[in-house]
């Protein structure tokens, strides 16, 4: 439980620090999702509602005198509506000299390219909880509890599912994939490319830009 929250926090953190001139936002601990009885601990928004709670952040934060509003995501659902939210106000706000974009690359790019390096280099891939998330969570909390180590050789989940293929849930344990070769280098390997990725982007995106707010 928390995870995303608690790799979105440090993940942010280390951006703004990279950045040099950047306040990472609250994390909103919420993303468009459903909870459920069979993987408890999910609290979840409808996407419109998601969507409106983060224009009013980034509203918000503009009002408080912020020309930069950087949004991005750790989880799949909401990326959607992070990009179309940061496209409307940076549309209604340009004019004011103030920017609002979307950085999809400290998620998507970095997991894609980070999946393609472990496949590469014979690691499993998957998807919920697999190698890469678990690796990262070894790397930034293996020492405060945010993984049970101990359970690390038996951390086998459902089987990946092929392209377009629908797989039914049979071990049901919130793992997609193998997460038994998970370790803290390559969880430091993944965190740096989400990090080393949202920089370069998010210099791109402001270029000749300021003071900045990064709000997951």
């Amino acid at each position: 439980n928390g995870g995303h929250n608690l790799m979105g926090r440090e993940t942010v953190r280390a951006i703004a620090l990279k950045l040099g001139n950047a306040i990472a936002a609250p994390v909103l601990p919420y993303s468009p999702n459903n909870a459920s009885a069979d993987l408890p601990g999910t609290i979840g928004l409808t996407a419109p509602l998601f969507a409106e709670i983060n224009e009013q952040v980034a509203d918000q934060l503009i009002k408080t005198g912020f020309k930069n509003i950087v949004l991005m995501g750790d989880h799949g659902s909401g990326q959607k509506e992070l990009k179309e939210v940061a496209e409307k106000l940076d549309q209604k706000y340009s004019s004011q000299g103030v920017r609002v974009v979307y950085c999809d690359e400290v998620y998507q790019k970095a997991q894609d390219d980070f999946d393609k390096w472990c496949a590469d280099h014979g690691y499993s891939s998957g998807g919920h909880a697999n190698i890469s998330d678990t690796s990262e969570m070894v790397y930034l909390g293996g020492d405060k509890g945010w993984v049970r180590k101990e359970l690390l050789p038996t951390a086998v989940g459902d089987p990946v599912p092929a392209p377009s293929e629908r797989v039914e849930r049979k071990i049901n344990n919130g793992i997609t994939g193998d997460a038994r070769r998970a370790s803290a280098a390559l969880g430091e390997r993944y965190f740096d490319m989400k990090v080393d990725y949202a920089v370069r982007q998010i210099r791109r995106l402001l270029e000749g830009n300021k003071a900045t707010t990064v709000h997951p």
